[in-house]
């Protein structure tokens, strides 16, 4: 996975379900932020001696559609490097979720990516009653409530920040490379944060990453959240095996509620 989309992705688990406070039930929680036909576009930027350049992009988009017979949101996440970076390493990422309307919870996960010449296919269906996810490499035991690399991105928009303190740790599961990771954020509180898009009002958090080729692991990346219904996320940061890079929001579409957590455009 690159390491800029699958940072994007992973933000997105970084509350989603095995919650251990006393806030409700996690695994039907009703969506209240985002609307079928969305479309949120981040730009990518890397930097080895500090400044930063556009590396590439990533694409969220949400549809409203039926599977199985029943309504479900299907979630694409794309991730391109620009033509300049093609030359050293291309990637040409599809991710997509079928999520089911009544709980947000996964029933089929499709990665399809190519990086650099490595390319990778898996196909996951979610079977939640029997706590298994059965892949195209088999079948494997997952944790209640478990999400997805993609349909974690819209469930933690629909978390009540309000509710936990400054430091507070929010647990989950995530299912990614036929693997189950019980995972956690931290919840830092509230500020105000100038990105490339412009001056917002935000929630900021710290995720526990996976340790890999790309990632250190532990609490390395922050993040920051509109502070409004939307919960879109407007900036992520992390150091890198070299250099670092940042995912900046630029560009959004059919939001469900007004941004305003925007105080200034550039």
């Amino acid at each position: 996975m690159t390491a800029y989309l699958k940072m994007f992705l992973l933000l997105g688990g970084f509350c989603c379900l095995s919650f251990t406070t006393e806030y409700g039930d996690t695994c039907n929680i009703r969506n209240n932020a985002f609307k079928a036909e969305e479309e949120v576009k981040m730009k990518v930027f890397y930097s080895t001696l500090g400044m930063y350049v556009g590396a590439g992009e990533a694409v969220f988009t949400s549809s409203l559609e039926r599977f199985n017979g029943k309504p479900v949101y299907h979630f694409t996440g794309t991730g391109s490097t620009y033509s300049f970076f093609d030359n050293f390493f291309k990637v040409r990422d599809k991710y997509e979720s079928l999520v089911d309307t009544s709980n947000l919870l996964p029933v089929k996960f499709i990665r399809n990516v190519e990086e650099g010449g490595y390319k990778k296919y898996n196909n996951v269906t979610f079977n939640h009653d029997a706590n298994t996810a059965i892949s195209t490499n088999g079948v494997f035991k997952v944790s209640d409530c478990i999400q997805d690399v993609v349909s974690m991105v819209y469930y933690v928009r629909n978390i009540d920040f309000d509710r936990y303190k400054k430091d507070d740790k929010i647990l989950f599961d995530m299912f990614l490379d036929d693997e189950v990771f019980h995972m956690y954020i931290r919840y830092l509180g509230k500020e105000t944060i100038k990105t490339r898009y412009g001056k917002f009002n935000a929630i900021k958090i710290r995720p526990l990453l996976i340790k890999g080729t790309i990632f250190e692991g532990g609490e390395k990346m922050t993040a920051w959240l509109s502070d409004d219904p939307n919960h879109v996320l407007l900036r992520a940061e992390s150091p890198i095996a070299v250099g670092s890079i940042k995912v900046d929001m630029m560009s959004y579409k059919n939001l469900r509620h007004p941004l305003s957590s925007l105080i200034s455009t550039r």
